[in-house]
């Protein structure tokens, strides 16, 4: 019995201590620290990918197109050619044309990415007019490649890192706020002005070879950006929700969330069958998987999937360089 006392005084001696401790407010001193610890880690994180960025771009830059007269899309475009017409010096220009680009991403966008990104060109500038890259090579095709290779994948980083080092996007932006155009639209009719001024100041086929060196760009942007795990959102309705659910828990290792809903289909008066509705959130490569899993189970299961260009927490796969 006494030993029974000494255990009931014990425990309810714990629940006291612990309910003191929820009581106690958290110091705002080590929130205000721990706050500070995280956007520094965020900060030195962002840092490094425009670093990263910045040298990738300059390679591109000095190493393949600026020493072959070769010109891209974009902000980066009409540096080039302005280049080649007046021989001012690409660093120059590149910080000059980018300031009314930065001004609008500050009303815009916010003024953390101004900043940022007024930085980040201003040591593109930089880089270019100090650092001496060897030519890597004359052959037109490999230039036209990898040049856009190397400034996509620049680009890419900084925008990974919360900046960008072409304002063309942060133009794209402010036009679609204030008309009806899309920003691919936007940034098509800015590039085809560019290409057109390309052909005309210089010939048809340079202005060919801009064209393929963009899309290089491009794509190796939106591989840097998305990556090749893009993510998938998958929608799943099915009268056996739960095994499903466990499939994707056990097997797939994810996530997944299920609300309530009703059946459509139905005469007006019926009622309407209620039934669970599974979300989950995968790469697209473990998309194949999903729905082997979901067929062994129910292969009447009806599937809603959608591209996700981002996501951060839960149970989901964290991609490289986020």
């Amino acid at each position: 019995m006494n030993f029974i006392f000494q255990y009931i005084i014990t425990q309810v001696t714990k629940n006291k201590i612990k309910s003191r401790r929820r009581a106690i407010p958290e110091n705002p001193f080590d929130k205000e620290f721990k706050d500070t610890k995280v956007e520094f880690s965020h900060l030195v994180k962002d840092s490094a990918l425009i670093l990263l960025g910045i040298v990738s771009a300059n390679i591109g830059l000095t190493g393949f197109l600026l020493p072959n007269a070769f010109i891209d899309g974009g902000v980066t475009g009409i540096s080039l050619i302005l280049t080649e017409i007046t021989t001012i010096p690409l660093s120059y220009l590149l910080v000059a044309i980018n300031i009314p680009f930065i001004i609008m991403g500050y009303s815009t966008i916010g003024k953390q990415f101004a900043i940022r990104s007024f930085i980040a060109i201003l040591f593109l500038a930089l880089s270019v007019h100090l650092v001496e890259i060897p030519i890597v090579t004359d052959d037109k095709l490999l230039i036209a490649v990898f040049g856009g290779f190397f400034l996509g994948l620049g680009i890419g980083l900084a925008i990974r890192g919360g900046a960008v080092i072409d304002g063309t996007e942060v133009l794209a932006i402010f036009v679609s706020k204030k008309t009806s155009l899309t920003i691919g639209d936007v940034i098509l009719v800015f590039n085809i002005l560019i290409f057109g001024a390309a052909a005309y100041t210089f010939s048809i086929e340079i202005a060919l070879y801009a064209m393929l060196t963009y899309l290089s760009a491009s794509k190796t942007v939106d591989f840097v950006v998305s990556g090749i795990e893009e993510y998938v959102g998958v929608t799943i309705i099915s009268d056996y929700s739960e095994d499903i659910r466990l499939a994707i828990i056990e097997k797939m290792g994810r996530g997944c969330t299920i609300y309530k809903g009703k059946r459509g289909f139905g005469k007006k008066g019926d009622t309407l069958q209620e039934t669970d509705i599974i979300y989950t959130l995968i790469t697209r490569l473990e998309l194949a998987k999903l729905q082997t899993e979901i067929d062994k189970i129910d292969k009447s299961a009806f599937l809603v999937m959608h591209s996700i260009k981002d996501a951060k927490g839960g149970m989901i796969k964290k991609r490289p360089l986020k």
